[in-house]
């Protein structure tokens, strides 16, 4: 619990590692149930990772949240979407409305969804809108600067947007979640996306650089051209996460990045959604390299830079199936995939509880 201002500095200092041995006692009761060793494949790690992170050997995931954080982009300016930058507004109050993609498998998968105004261009009344009790108005400003001409935000914009991120996911955690997923919302994001993925992996931009909402080849050799360009005139130090968030990042990343960093001060897990949210998740595991032992990849996103972004954290996806949708889809979707392991390990009985002999050693 906490009731006081906190600095990202203490966060850091108050994150350790997962307690290997609920790991290790996690495995023992997994070698005991009744079926063949280890015969669920990576179920079983997931379970046995939760089972580190609760410090317990009952985990559960009852009770599950996403937090969509929404934010605009000033590098659009420079032609990078598809879409135009209304298109964020209006999805939010798609969001509020339960219309999207996310609200649709959040119903399926039993998870509540909030919309978090981390720094989009227009001014919403919640009070004026349908699901308005669902948006929490956390506004670092009206979008972001543009990336290719100087840096994204502050300094002190860019420790805001963690620390936002970090509160809002402690007082999820505070109210009983379990489990809270990460999505994204903001014309653009890809681009400062792959911005922070080239600068942190070292990838080239042809392996970082996607066509995000759809781009034709022109538009792709210029999205490239413009995070280069932003690259080189910002020159953001690749050891210092504060330091490429506010040069090419966005205030939803930095909210999705003090999510993650809630989740391993707090010991809970926090599942990744696509490129965006791996994004933020570089960003904290800049910040603090343990912040890994509290994730969860939920799928790889047909991005190209998403694996090349999972493999620099070491994170292996749960789902693959093709998507590129964002808002925290395939991390929503993983959650059953979770839920399923857990009840496995909870549920399943040991070869002593069945009565069923072992194989012979």
């Amino acid at each position: 619990m906490i009731d006081r201002e906190i600095k990202l500095d203490e966060i850091l200092d108050g994150i350790v590692p997962v307690d290997r041995e609920w790991i290790i006692k996690a495995r023992e009761r997994t070698a005991q149930l009744v079926m063949p060793p280890r015969a669920l494949g990576r179920l079983h790690d997931i379970s046995e990772q939760l089972s580190g992170i609760y410090k317990n050997l009952s985990p559960s995931i009852t009770k599950k949240a996403v937090l969509v954080m929404a934010g605009d982009h000033g590098v659009v300016d420079e032609g990078v979407s598809a879409f135009p930058q209304e298109v964020t507004g209006a999805m939010v109050m798609t969001f509020l409305k339960g219309g999207a993609g996310i609200n649709a498998i959040c119903r399926h998968v039993g998870a509540e969804v909030w919309v978090v105004d981390m720094g989009i261009i227009p001014e919403l009344d919640p009070d004026s809108m349908d699901g308005g009790d669902r948006l929490l108005i956390h506004k670092i400003a009206n979008g972001t600067s543009n990336f290719a001409k100087g840096p994204a935000m502050t300094r002190q914009e860019a420790e805001k947007a963690i620390l936002t991120g970090f509160k809002l996911a402690t007082e999820f955690f505070n109210k009983g979640v379990d489990i809270l997923g990460t999505g994204d919302m903001g014309i653009g994001n890809t681009t400062p996306s792959a911005a922070i993925g080239a600068v942190v992996t070292g990838s080239s931009l042809e392996k970082m650089v996607g066509r995000g909402t759809g781009i034709d080849d022109e538009g792709l050799k210029r999205k490239r051209d413009i995070i280069n360009t932003g690259i080189q005139v910002n020159q953001p130090d690749r050891k210092d996460g504060l330091d490429i968030l506010s040069k090419v990042g966005g205030f939803e990343i930095g909210g999705i990045a003090g999510c993650m960093l809630a989740g391993a001060y707090h010991s809970r897990p926090v599942m990744i959604d696509g490129f965006i949210s791996t994004a933020g998740a570089l960003i904290a595991h800049t910040l603090c390299p343990h912040v890994t032992d509290y994730l969860f990849a939920g799928h790889c996103s047909e991005e190209p830079g998403h694996r090349v972004m999972l493999e620099h954290l070491k994170l292996d996806p749960i789902l693959d199936l093709g998507m590129r949708l964002g808002e925290g889809t395939g991390g929503a979707l993983a959650m059953e995939i979770m839920e399923a392991a857990l009840r496995v390990f909870n549920e399943v009985l040991t070869f002593e509880e069945a009565g069923v002999s072992e194989k012979e050693k």
